[in-house]
């Protein structure tokens, strides 16, 4: 089995000098790639002159995480894709238990390893944790993280188990599965396409899983923090588009409710006196009304050939008002 793991980068030179260093000691056996998104801080540079064996894409301009994958993903022969952020750090033999299941288990398609905090390594990162889920308003939470509350981890999941997402920032996917998915969907530029490639692997019926016996260590935040209103503004936007392009539910009923909640989350920032992130809600709104014509004509074209069930009605209401702060107390 070929595996390329392959970095998608956007002047990100610090962080290349960082953390290359571990993903090269711990992946002598495989391809790896660093695809350049139009950097102007020397990173191509710092890689020809530092690292001269790894193999550079060069894209003409920034287009983002999606179509920078999509676009460079054709240029690589694999068959299968890790996909790595640039401010992750790797650990030895992380790729054992990955490439096990994919030798094994020719029914699952995407796997994602234990994410932990890379300043706070005794603790899961924000994003992808333990593995990711979703409720029926398209909410995204995860093994160890729900909302902002992060878990310590004491081996809690440590596991083998199928999930319903992995976090784009380390996410290995069967390059077949890939081109099935015909990729990431370019509108959503950046944060949370993952999570609509993911859903639309569920709705084919593809597996995903999740393996506690990989572990890497992720900064967060590299290329936008959560301080950032443009963060939230991609954020919600794109977790509307998912919604609407992927639900099984009735699409209304649903589009109503969560306009309704991210009405109430809007009112939170007012009360924390962050008025940037309110204007950042109602322009991701704006753009999603604007894209709702063609989010439906996609929401139609979306093979939905095996019904999903069990999700959580309202992750929302568990930790908001039910005060549910870790994931083993929503799914006993």
């Amino acid at each position: 089995m070929k595996l390329a793991i392959v970095i998608l980068n956007w002047n990100g030179k610090t962080l290349l000098e960082m953390f290359l260093p571990s993903v090269i000691e711990h992946s002598s056996d495989h391809d790896i790639y660093v695809v350049d998104n139009a950097s102007t801080d020397k990173s191509i540079e710092f890689l020809e002159s530092k690292h001269p064996s790894i193999n550079c894409i060069k894209l003409s301009e920034n287009i983002g995480y999606a179509a920078g994958y999509n676009e460079s993903l054709k240029q690589i022969n694999a068959d299968v894709y890790c996909l790595l952020n640039s401010d992750v750090e790797v650990t030895k033999n992380w790729l054992t238990s990955v490439i096990d299941i994919f030798q094994t288990e020719a029914d699952t398609h995407i796997v994602q390893p234990k994410i932990l905090d890379y300043n706070k390594k005794n603790y899961f990162e924000y994003a992808g944790a333990g593995g990711g889920f979703i409720d029926q308003l398209g909410y995204p939470y995860c093994r160890g993280r729900i909302f902002d509350c992060v878990e310590e981890d004491k081996g809690q999941y440590d596991d083998r188990t199928e999930i319903f997402w992995a976090s784009g920032a380390c996410l290995f996917i069967r390059a077949s599965s890939f081109k099935a998915l015909k990729g990431f969907d370019n509108t959503f530029f950046a944060h949370m396409e993952e999570i609509d490639l993911c859903w639309r692997a569920k709705n084919k019926g593809f597996k995903i899983e999740y393996t506690g016996a990989s572990t890497v260590y992720h900064v967060g935040g590299a290329s936008l923090n959560n301080s950032n209103p443009k963060k939230t503004y991609l954020n919600f936007r794109n977790s509307l588009y998912a919604l609407v392009k992927n639900s099984q539910n009735q699409l209304i009923i649903v589009v109503y409710l969560r306009l309704v909640l991210d009405g109430l989350a809007g009112l939170r920032f007012l009360f924390q006196g962050k008025f940037k992130h309110i204007i950042a809600i109602i322009k991701a709104h704006g753009s999603f009304y604007r894209a709702l014509p063609q989010l439906i004509k996609l929401r139609e074209q979306t093979i939905k050939t095996t019904p999903i069930k069990d999700l959580l009605p309202s992750i929302v209401w568990s930790h908001f008002i039910l005060k549910v702060k870790h994931y083993n107390k929503i799914h006993k």
